[in-house]
Formats: C-alpha cells, structure tokens, sequence
C-alpha cells in the first residue's frame, strides 16, 4: 500500500507541476528483482488513488528482466532471481545492474 500511495503522490505533484487535472493511464516499469507483488500493487492503486486525480485510471506495468556482469565471464547476463548462478559459466560472482527498478515511465493525463 505504501507504494501504490507513493505512486499517487507523485501524480499529484506532477499535476500541480505540470497542470493536469486527470490521470487516465499509468505506466510502470518493474524489475524481477524490484520485489513487488503485482496483484498486490494493482489491487492496492486501485485502492488508494480512489477520491484522488488517478481514480478510474488504467495501471499498466511493463516487467523489465533483471540483469547482471559475470565477473568470472566477464558478460552481461539475464538471471530469474538474486543469487542464481551465471547461465554461461555457471559462476556466482555476479553483480546486478538491472531489474531493481519501480518507476513511472509515462502518464495519459487530461
């Protein structure tokens, strides 16, 4: 919940910022290893951005892989979830460079 009321509250400052009045669409980007329930975060906006410029407005996440620099391969590489081994070498030096995110990548306002 605390999310979904961090997300409105961004919308509302960008309103005031950017002068809409309306939020119709939001769209996330969320890494695999951002930790996020996607059930819980959509069932969550729908909750909090009741009463606020984002009711009714459409929540579209976009899942972005996690990735990561084999340090024994020297390669980027995709992984499934934090501390997987590397699939080319099977090594588990690896260092995440992607796939932490939460952020709003675009809004359809009015």
């Amino acid at each position: 919940m605390s999310l979904c009321e961090g997300i409105v509250q961004v919308l509302q400052q960008e309103a005031e910022r950017q002068s809409f009045h309306k939020v119709n669409r939001v769209r996330l980007e969320i890494g695999a290893l951002a930790g996020v329930e996607l059930s819980a975060l959509r069932f969550g906006f729908d909750v909090v951005s009741r009463g606020t410029l984002a009711e009714g407005a459409a929540l579209e996440i976009i899942e972005q892989p996690a990735t990561a620099w084999c340090l024994m391969c020297m390669r980027p590489v995709t992984i499934q979830q934090r501390y997987d081994p590397c699939p080319e070498c099977g090594a588990y030096q690896l260092q995440v460079t992607e796939g932490e995110e939460l952020k709003i990548k675009d809004l359809e306002v009015e």
